[in-house]
């Protein structure tokens, strides 16, 4: 595909907008046929995004109208100004679902530097893609941004052209093969590391933690990362889905089953999704293993911190809270615990404002936040970098939903790296917790194989 449009690259950034920048952004939209999202990023060498939801909202995206970054404590209150800056005075001829939106996330850490393999993905970072196609129960919609309406109409026709040529339907095949593996933790260290988080924890300096491992996937060929998400969906139909591909570096990639939050006007929704055991081969065995975790007192306690913790957080911001009953989640490999949360705001805010407030949940930080981190940060030996932070999307209006980037990975030319925690309390098993550590690699890893 020509990556061209109106004279500039759409790997470039035609004009970003973003803090200082006065330019205002321009969108123009068109129904379209069904068109193939996959062939849309399947460009490797260009700024590209794709977001589905478990509700059905999917969105794919390429080219940069506007880039925020930031870094450090105060990021989340820069990319705000940044992102106020250039959606101030927006003017978008078309329907709401199809409107203009900023893709990215932050890193876990605010500390975070965008350095191998995370080269960037800085500590926080947003695009508002220059081609957007959006498909939802309203249809399927082309929007193109720029900063002139002449632009955006021109550019609108070209894409409208190219699109067209392109199948509806785009074969996902099968993975290219698994030639070895390489783990950051061996089960010796990861027995070491347990052990010190449970001394922490019988000390009263925490009470959870949650800790990682990283896997080092070289495969036998180039990984088809739209192939993969496409074939995660049929797998996984209830979970997110995610791809962030930036112009330099690799690519970012996910099924993630946990919402960290999803804001309209003054509605919030948000969950707690901690405690997790595999899925049986029978329904009798699911049940089983489902009765084994509602009556553990170990998996309840790590539940409750999380529902704790959430609540907590947001009942500063909420003029109304509603904690719904405890739920169980089923995936193709695994099951959890899940309780639903939802709140009415206090004021109209923007969903970072909760973004900011809720990460990281303990469900993938712990309980005290700040000893937590502190652990994380002085115990796992490779740098999680967008790994189990938020991943999502916000709009002029300060509306958004995020995912927590779990059941995720990073691949960069034959090589994937795939990213899975699991929750340390008072009578964790270091055992039992490497294997439901491996257990949620498989998502990925089977799609790979």
């Amino acid at each position: 595909m020509d990556r061209t449009s109106g004279g500039r690259q759409l790997t470039g950034d035609s004009r970003p907008a973003g803090a200082g920048d006065s330019s205002e952004l321009v969108s123009r939209s068109r129904e379209l046929e069904d068109v193939s999202f996959g062939a849309i990023v399947e460009a490797d060498d260009a700024c590209r995004i794709q977001w589905a939801t478990p509700a059905g909202l999917e969105v794919v995206g390429r080219g940069i109208a506007a880039r925020f970054a930031a870094s450090g404590p105060e990021r989340f209150d820069e990319i705000r100004t940044q992102a106020a800056a250039a959606f101030d005075g927006l003017d978008h001829v078309g329907p709401e679902v199809a409107r203009p939106r900023a893709f990215g996330g932050f890193s876990f850490h605010d500390g975070h530097e965008p350095e191998s393999p995370w080269d960037g993905f800085e500590a926080a970072s947003f695009v508002v893609p220059q081609v957007l196609v959006t498909r939802s129960d309203d249809g399927t919609w082309l929007t193109t941004i720029a900063q002139r309406a002449d632009e955006a109409t021109r550019c609108l026709e070209d894409w409208h052209e190219r699109l067209a040529d392109l199948p509806a339907m785009r074969p996902s095949g099968s993975g290219p093969g698994v030639r070895s593996t390489g783990r950051t933790t061996a089960p010796e260290a990861w027995q070491r590391q347990v052990e010190a988080a449970l001394e922490r924890i019988a000390n009263g300096d925490l009470t959870k933690v949650v800790l990682a491992q990283a896997l080092s996937v070289e495969l036998g060929g180039p990984v088809d990362v739209p192939a993969t998400l496409e074939r995660l969906r049929r797998q996984y139909p209830n979970c997110y889905r995610f791809l962030i591909g930036r112009d330099v570096g690799g690519t970012f990639f996910g099924a993630p089953p946990e919402r960290l939050v999803s804001k309209r006007g003054d509605r919030v929704e948000t969950e707690a999704l901690a405690g997790s055991v595999p899925r049986g081969e029978t329904p009798e065995e699911d049940d089983e293993y489902v009765e084994r975790m509602v009556e553990s007192e170990k998996f309840q306690r790590e539940h409750g911190l999380v529902v704790e913790a959430i609540r907590d957080q947001l009942e500063p911001l909420a003029r109304e809270l509603a904690i719904d009953e405890q739920t169980i989640r089923r995936l193709a490999t695994i099951q959890h615990l899940q309780t639903p949360i939802s709140a009415m705001l206090e004021r109209d805010g923007h969903v970072l404002d909760l973004v900011e407030a809720l990460h990281p949940t303990p469900a993938v930080g712990g309980v005290p936040p700040r000893a937590a981190l502190e652990t994380i940060r002085e115990t796992e030996s490779f740098d999680r970098g967008w790994y189990a932070a938020p991943i999502g999307w916000f709009d002029a209006a300060g509306d958004g939903e995020f995912a927590v980037g779990i059941r995720s990975g990073l691949a960069a030319d034959e090589t994937v790296t795939l990213f899975a925690g699991n929750g340390i309390v008072a009578d964790s098993d270091p055992s039992e917790e490497w294997e439901e550590v491996q257990l949620k690699f498989r998502p990925i890893l089977d799609e790979l194989r």
